[in-house]
């Protein structure tokens, strides 16, 4: 019976999830209204219904994964993402590109181009060629309504149930214990994930033109099978316990084969691994290290014994290292060294402002951030790293001014609209924070905590009248959604 009941919890959370799961402007818009995936026409989805579904299997997936949000991290696998996309059939199209912070080797393409790469994919991939064809074999899926497809044929469910059933196919297998049960959706999602999976057909069609993208984006087209090749001796090492990508994407003889005599087409282009993925790695590999002393030990011992593939990357892992445990003038005199003979590589400047502005030296973390601003003004790391450094210096009123622009320009990131209600706070505007804090809270799927800043906002005196309704639509919003939530507890 506990079982069971657990179960309800599981599908009501799920559900209420995906009722949230639109922007914070968009709250006047309810399930009700949202037409079904499967319509009797057999029209697939409009584009304004595809952009709807992401938005809502993207909220689910920040509730329930660690999504990546250090923001040059995040800058480097977007901008890998969109220059393939530029040299594919979704040219013109959203497409929004995450890392999740797992061990598993794993990537996903979701609806509305929303796609994930698991870390230590990242770190298994020998090449950012390699990278590049796993990014490029998951447009595919998108580009070809692979997902589309197979859902239309599958169902004919509400787009927000429609949406938490995705989510909960891709990650029932790799969230584990508890929240594997609750990303089941028990014998629903079970009876439908044979019809979502993705047929061989869909996979071979997602090798052959992902193997056209990385040609015609200037990467090595062989990356692909060789990936594969590596992943099918995997496959057999493994034995049960494969990793997730191997049973998403299953790697046979015949499938690698079949992408090698693709990739064997073009003529032979050797691309050299740019600064910023080896950057990647090594931030990614020094993250790996729960204790920041023994990562510094690690890329010390690299260092010393001359065993890495780009002596930069490994002093960047190193002064990583040691900010994080502290030592931030031993961090920032590697990063001195490194940015004396590449004075514009961002993940450098950034990392080493981080450093002055911890060791005390706001001035001179602030003014490495604004030279180079003037450089790089569309650069968002840039750009919030340094809105960040003028809050903690006092400057609040050049922030929020900066990350206004920042949040029209990202309205779904999550960190800008946690750094500008802190920034509106700072000024004195009480609501607005409150109100700030609790679109931070919406997207990630947290109602009760958005519930509860938009209370607290409504009870600051001096409200006028437009404020005052503005923030009574969406608490109501809010409200009904935390309700749902409870109904379904109930059950």
């Amino acid at each position: 019976m506990q079982a069971v009941k657990f179960h309800h919890r599981c599908l009501a959370l799920i559900l209420s999830l995906c009722l949230s799961m639109t922007p914070l402007q968009a709250w006047s818009i309810s399930g009700d209204d949202l037409p079904d995936i499967g319509a009797a026409s057999g029209n697939l989805f409009t584009p304004a219904q595809e952009k709807q579904l992401g938005k809502t299997f993207m909220r689910y997936i920040r509730a329930t994964q660690p999504v990546v949000t250090d923001p040059l991290l995040d800058d480097y696998i977007n901008k890998l993402g969109d220059e393939l996309v530029k040299h594919s059939q979704g040219l013109g199209s959203d497409f929004s590109f995450f890392l999740v912070d797992s061990p598993e080797v794993n990537a996903y393409a979701g609806p509305g181009g929303y796609i994930g790469v698991y870390t230590g994919l990242v770190l298994t991939t020998e090449s950012e060629s390699e990278l590049a064809a796993v990014l490029a074999h998951e447009i595919t899926h998108v580009t070809q309504k692979h997902l589309q497809r197979a859902w239309y044929a599958a169902s004919n469910m509400s787009l927000l149930q429609g949406a938490a059933l995705i989510a909960a196919i891709i990650l029932g297998a790799t969230a584990g214990g508890d929240a594997a049960v609750a990303a089941s959706v028990g014998a629903q999602a079970a009876m439908k994930q044979q019809q979502i999976n993705f047929t061989r057909q869909n996979e071979k069609e997602a090798d052959r033109l992902g193997i056209s993208i990385l040609h015609d984006a200037g990467f090595d087209p062989r990356a692909m099978p060789g990936f594969f090749t590596r992943m099918g001796r995997a496959n057999r090492s493994y034995g049960r316990e494969l990793p997730e990508f191997l049973r998403t994407h299953p790697v046979t003889n015949s499938r690698i084969a079949d992408s090698l005599g693709r990739a064997e087409k073009f003529p032979y282009r050797q691309r050299p691994d740019s600064i910023r993925y080896l950057l990647l790695r090594a931030a990614l590999r020094e993250q790996s290290f729960t204790d920041a002393g023994q990562a510094a030990s690690y890329f010390r011992t690299l260092l010393k014994e001359g065993r890495y593939r780009n002596r930069a990357a490994a002093q960047y892992g190193l002064s990583l290292a040691l900010l994080r445990d502290d030592q931030y003038q031993a961090a920032s005199a590697e990063l001195d060294k490194l940015m004396q003979d590449h004075p514009d590589t961002l993940e450098y400047v950034i990392t080493a402002s981080h450093a002055y502005m911890e060791a005390g030296r706001k001035k001179q973390a602030i003014e490495l951030l604004e030279k180079s601003s003037h450089k790089f003004p569309l650069s968002y790391p840039l750009q919030v790293t340094l809105a960040e450094h003028y809050l903690r210096a006092g400057r609040a009123k050049e922030a929020y001014k900066k990350l206004k622009l920042l949040a029209s320009l990202q309205p779904e990131n999550t960190q800008t609209f946690k750094l500008l209600a802190r920034a509106a706070a700072d000024l004195g505007n009480k609501a607005e924070s409150h109100e700030l804090m609790a679109m931070h809270y919406y997207l990630k799927g947290a109602l009760e905590p958005a519930l509860l800043q938009l209370k607290i906002a409504l009870r600051v005196p001096g409200l006028d009248f437009y404020q005052t309704a503005r923030l009574e639509s969406r608490l109501k919003k809010v409200q009904a959604e935390v309700d749902e939530l409870k109904k379904e507890q109930d059950k």
